[in-house]
């Protein structure tokens, strides 16, 4: 079965093998990401390589004279605007209040995409998150009301 065909499991595999492929090869186009892909027995679409980037906030930058692909973290990149909310909208599918941590749940292989949005965003009551493979931590600085972020960030999620 090829990663289109089998759902949003193949969609989570496939972000994480993108990023590990951006991680380790200088790739300057979608083209060759996607030629990576096949080389993996993945098949997609250009089209689903430049959905799968914008969701993994990979952008391109100089390095050694050439452009390529890097994720952020590896180079800083401005925030755009909405981004967070449209990220929180997508991957998010629930936030519980737990002490003074929220635990967002998400998709498998997708905590990482919604707590490096947040720590870009950099929102003054949020000291930190912890990504897993589909949970995500987000410690709250003292004095937050974790119910009153926790609905904040729900009301974000839809």
């Amino acid at each position: 079965m090829n990663a289109v065909a089998s759902g949003g499991t193949a969609r989570a595999r496939r972000l994480r093998i993108i990023a590990d492929i951006i991680a380790g090869e200088a790739v300057a186009s979608q083209e060759e990401v996607t030629e990576r892909l096949a080389a993996m027995g993945l098949t997609v679409t250009q089209a689903t390589v430049s959905r799968d980037l914008d969701h993994l906030g990979a952008v391109k930058v100089r390095q050694g004279g050439t452009m390529r692909y890097a994720l952020p973290g590896g180079a800083p990149a401005e925030p755009t605007p909405g981004r967070l909310e449209r990220i929180f909208a997508e991957w998010v599918l629930s936030v519980e209040a737990a002490g003074t941590l929220l635990i967002l749940k998400t998709p498998p292989g997708s905590a990482h995409i919604v707590g490096h949005a947040l720590d870009q965003a950099q929102p003054a009551e949020i000291a930190g998150t912890l990504a897993g493979d589909d949970t995500l931590f987000v410690a709250l600085r003292d004095g937050v009301d974790p119910g009153i972020m926790a609905d904040r960030l729900r009301a974000m999620a839809g």
